[in-house]
C-alpha cells in the first residue's frame, strides 16, 4: 500500500511538472515556429508549419497532445541539431548518468566512513571534522582545474578530458562505456573509461561526501543516545556489533533523503565540471541549447531531469520505510 501511494504521488508531481513546463512555454515571448524556420521564412510557410505542429489548436487540446507526447518521450525536434530531442538525449544522457553514478558511489562511501569516524569522541575526529567542513566549501570546478594542472599536466597520471582513449569504443547498447565495454568483451575499454572517470568524479564528489558525512554523523550521534542502544549495550553486546546491527540502520534515514536530493542536483551541479573536462554529457548539450535558444531541447532536459528527481525521491521514501518500520505508521 505504501509503495502504491508513493508511486501515485510521484505521478501527480510528474503531471504538475509537465503542466508547469507547458505553461512556461506558452507564456514565453519566443515563437518556436520562427525559431525553427528562421527569419527568412514566408508568412505562408509559418502558418503551415504552425498548423503542422498543432499550434493553431485550442490551448487545452495542445496541452493534452503535449502531455501524451511527453509520456512517450517525444519532446519535439531540436532547433539547433534538427533531430528529435529524444534522440539527442539518448546520446548525451548516458554519459551524465555514468558520471553521476560514480560520483554518488564515491560520495556515499566516503561520506558514511567520515560520518562514522567523526561520530566517535576521539582527538582525531575533531581534525577530520574540520577538514570535512573546509572541503565542503570547495567548489567542484576548482578541484577539477587543480586536478588537471597537477594530475595531468604536472605528473601525467590521469587523462584531462573525454570519456575514452579508444576511437573504436563500443557505443551501445546502454551508452555507458563501463558497461558496454564488458558486454562487448572489451575489458580494456571498461578500464580506460573508469580511468577517465576518476578526475571529474572525485572533483565533483567532495562536496556531496562532506554533506552526507555531516548528516550521517548527526543522525548516528542521536541514535547512539537512544534507549535501544543502551539496552543493547546492557545485554553485553560489543560496541562494533551495536553500531553495525542497530545504529547504522536506524541512522540511515536522513542520509538517504539527502542522497536522493543530491543525485538529482548533481545533473545540474556537474555542468561546469563537464565543461572543464570536456565531458560529452547532458551539461554540454544544455549549455549549447541555451546559447542557441533551443527551447524544445531545454524543456526536454528539464522534464527528464525533473522526472529523475521525482523518481529518485519516491524510491528513497520507499527504501526508508523498508529500513525503518516506524515510518509506516506516520
Amino acid at each position: 500500500m505504501i509503495v502504491v501511494k508513493r508511486i501515485g504521488s510521484a505521478l501527480v508531481v510528474l503531471l504538475a511538472l509537465v503542466a508547469v513546463v507547458f505553461a512556461l512555454q506558452q507564456t514565453s515571448n519566443a515563437d518556436p515556429v520562427r525559431a525553427k524556420l528562421g527569419i527568412a521564412a514566408t508568412p505562408e510557410l509559418i502558418e503551415s508549419t504552425r498548423a503542422q505542429l498543432g499550434l493553431d489548436k485550442p490551448l487545452p487540446q495542445r496541452f493534452v497532445t503535449y502531455l501524451g507526447n511527453a509520456a512517450q518521450g517525444d519532446f519535439g525536434d531540436s532547433i539547433r541539431t534538427n533531430r528529435p530531442v529524444a534522440d539527442d538525449l539518448r546520446v548525451f544522457l548516458p554519459a551524465s548518468i555514468e558520471l553521476v553514478a560514480v560520483i554518488m558511489m564515491i560520495a556515499v562511501v566516503f561520506g558514511l566512513v567520515l560520518g562514522i569516524v567523526t561520530a566517535r569522541p576521539t582527538a582525531s575526529a575533531g581534525l577530520v571534522r574540520a577538514v570535512t567542513l573546509v572541503s565542503s566549501s570547495v567548489p567542484g570546478f576548482l578541484l577539477a582545474i587543480i586536478g588537471i594542472l597537477l594530475l595531468y599536466r604536472q605528473w601525467g597520471i590521469l587523462p584531462a578530458s573525454g570519456r575514452s582513449s579508444f576511437i573504436d569504443a563500443p557505443t551501445g547498447p546502454t551508452g555507458l562505456l563501463t558497461v558496454d565495454g564488458l558486454i562487448a568483451g572489451r575489458s580494456d575499454v571498461t578500464a580506460d573509461a573508469l580511468f577517465h572517470l576518476i578526475l571529474p568524479a572525485c572533483a565533483a564528489a567532495l562536496v556531496p561526501a562532506a554533506a552526507i558525512a555531516r548528516v550521517f554523523r548527526s543522525s548516528l550521534i542521536d541514535t547512539m543516545a537512544t534507549d535501544q542502544i543502551r539496552t543493547a549495550r546492557a545485554k553485553g553486546m560489543g560496541e562494533r556489533q551495536v553500531v553495525r546491527r542497530h545504529a547504522l540502520r536506524n541512522s540511515a534515514g536522513p542520509s538517504l533523503s539527502l542522497i536522493g536530493l543530491l543525485v538529482s542536483s548533481l545533473f545540474a551541479g556537474t555542468l561546469i565540471v563537464e565543461q572543464i573536462v570536456a565531458w560529452p554529457g547532458l551539461g554540454a548539450y544544455l549549455l549549447r541549447s541555451v546559447s542557441a535558444k533551443d527551447y524544445p531541447a531545454i524543456t526536454g532536459i528539464t522534464l527528464v531531469v525533473g522526472a529523475i528527481f521525482i523518481v529518485m525521491n519516491a524510491l528513497v521514501e520507499i527504501v526508508q520505510v523498508r529500513l525503518d518500520p516506524r515510518l509506516r505508521s506516520r
